[in-house]
């Protein structure tokens, strides 16, 4: 592995250490080449236990499919699917919503803050989008089982570099991606459902990585702007964990 290639940097990547392994948060930006690299570059050489996904439980067999492509990376899936392809575990997880289980926690968490209705409204807006892309996926992975037909199920992200780029350039080129995200967010507040989406999303997967976490070494591959919220809910519930 070549520490000094940018698009592998600790900006990206978050360790922590536990008795059982360790758990290595690596942020991506969808279907960013850099990103990419990235993923295959440290699934491979940390050989986890244990290969993490945000992605729905549902919508993993999918992206496994994209995964047994013959081309590197697949041809679909971004990402997720070249994680897939170059881990050699098949302890596969998906970490992200909707489950039972989040459902559980997102109607506690609705409750326990008293969010407004309308608040109550927007999340099961964003709730509903997300159940039904992850309908799409289940469906076209059923499609691929009985048939050579293999569907992007949602549009690829296109940027201005491509992965026969340098490796300075695909870097410059994602560090402009995250940081025009962050200044999007910073000109046009989100809205309380957002945040409240995405704060029980980070909880749910943060609960998901500290269970996995007896299984020996992780890799969880998630969003670039949810890295540092995940990795420090971890670090705490690993504290209480050690405390308790």
């Amino acid at each position: 592995m070549n520490h000094d290639d940018p698009r592998i940097t600790g900006e990206h990547v978050r360790s922590i250490d536990t008795p059982t392994g360790t758990v290595t948060l690596v942020g991506v930006v969808h279907d960013h080449p850099a990103s990419v690299f990235r993923v295959r570059t440290l699934i491979s050489g940390r050989d986890p236990d244990v290969l993490a996904l945000e992605l729905p439980p549902l919508s993993l067999p999918l992206f496994e499919r994209y995964a047994e492509d013959t081309r590197t990376p697949p041809v679909f899936g971004g990402e997720v699917s070249a994680a897939i392809q170059a881990a050699a575990t098949d302890r596969l997880v998906g970490i992200d919503g909707p489950t039972p289980r989040f459902l559980r926690r997102l109607v506690a968490t609705l409750y326990r803050d008293g969010d407004s209705l309308t608040t109550a409204a927007g999340v099961l807006t964003r709730l509903a989008s997300v159940t039904k892309s992850t309908l799409r996926c289940r469906l076209a992975c059923a499609l691929a089982a009985r048939t050579d037909v293999r569907l992007e199920v949602d549009s690829p992200a296109t940027y201005s570099t491509d992965r026969t780029d340098s490796a300075a350039r695909q870097a410059e080129n994602e560090g402009h991606q995250i940081a025009r995200a962050r200044a999007v967010m910073d000109a046009f507040e989100p809205s309380r459902a957002s945040c409240f989406s995405d704060e029980v999303r980070e909880s749910h997967m943060a609960h998901r990585l500290g269970r996995l976490r007896h299984d020996g070494d992780v890799v969880a591959v998630v969003g670039r702007h949810h890295l540092d919220r995940v990795a420090d809910l971890l670090r705490d519930r690993l504290g209480e964990t050690a405390s308790s």
